[in-house]
């Protein structure tokens, strides 16, 4: 299919037309810029909300809850699931979503895994191109689940309109998540796994650790800490509930555009540079590279210079 035919089909919500924008994404297709610039016009209008956490702390199945909850108030649902890359055939790790596999065959329910590739940040490099691509399909929410890695999962606050921070009792999760930085990012945060011992302990020790240094201004949004049993369902409607007053907060202020002005200005940077890169690779072998590097060598030239003097010919 050519790319007007499948972003018209994505916009009809077929599920094939979507995987097949997402492909052109993950793959660096040729096509991605015309496919880009035809889902432009109509984006905008989905809310991306970010899950993270360490492993075992019950992402998915929360992710899973949470969609549950949503197709109960009549919402269009798109999931990304980041997950660690194979080193074999670098596809992502948990393709088969096996914990998502009560919304498979429900029309209103887009599930994508996609390999993190090695980039940091418990994201793809593909994610906001990703996120477009459902965000045009006409889904109301986007779920961006992260890969799980622990301690460089900070990138989720600047892809999402709302972060979560999932924990759960008996892991250490409060001072992990302090040295891991998601204290700060973190908009909702979720006690998971609350009906195991040590769960009130967990609540309160990350309510401690959130009030450590404090400085507020009147009418911040202060994050509320709510305990869920993802498996059985339990807490969910209140995590939802938190999310759209987190959502109401942000357009009353004026942050949720601010969010994504930085958002595209972030997808805009990282698009130039991406673009850049590929040039200076390019220059390998190149005579001029060779030269400015063997003038550096002899103290001719400082690597400054020589790197501004082979910007100004990329």
């Amino acid at each position: 299919m050519d790319v007007p035919t499948l972003v018209e089909r994505a916009r009809r919500g077929d599920p094939r037309a979507v995987a097949r924008l997402i492909s052109l994404v993950e793959d660096g297709s040729p096509l991605l810029r015309e496919a880009m610039a035809a889902l432009a016009p109509y984006c905008g209008n989905a809310y991306i909300v970010g899950l993270t956490g360490a492993p075992g702390v019950g992402k998915s199945t929360s992710t899973n809850a949470l969609v549950t909850e949503y197709r109960a108030r009549g919402k269009r649902i798109g999931v990304l699931a980041v997950d660690p890359s194979s080193p074999f055939s670098g596809g992502a790790l948990l393709g088969d979503r096996v914990r998502m596999q009560d919304h498979a065959t429900d029309p209103e329910v887009y599930i994508r895994s996609m390999a993190s590739r090695g980039h940091l940040g418990g994201l793809s490099a593909a994610t906001p191109q990703a996120l477009r691509v459902l965000d045009a399909a006409g889904c109301d929410i986007v779920l961006v689940e992260t890969v799980g890695v622990g301690q460089s999962e900070v990138e989720v606050a600047e892809a999402a309109d709302t972060a979560v921070v999932l924990l759960a009792p008996g892991m250490g999760d409060g001072i992990q998540a302090a040295k891991a930085g998601i204290l700060e990012i973190g908009d909702v945060f979720v006690v998971n796994k609350a009906d195991r011992d040590g769960a009130d302990a967990t609540a309160r020790e990350l309510n401690h650790m959130l009030a450590l240094g404090e400085r507020r201004e009147p009418g911040a949004w202060r994050p509320p800490i709510i305990k869920t049993v993802a498996a059985r369902g339990e807490g969910i409607g209140e995590v939802v509930e938190a999310l759209e007053k987190h959502r109401a907060w942000l357009g009353e202020t004026g942050k949720l555009a601010g969010r994504r002005k930085a958002r595209a200005a972030a997808e805009i940077e990282a698009i130039a540079v991406a673009v850049l890169r590929r040039r200076f690779g390019d220059l390998h072998g190149d005579s001029r590279l060779s030269a400015l590097a063997d003038a550096v060598v002899a103290g001719e030239i400082d690597p400054f210079a020589a790197a501004d003097q082979l910007v100004e010919h990329a």
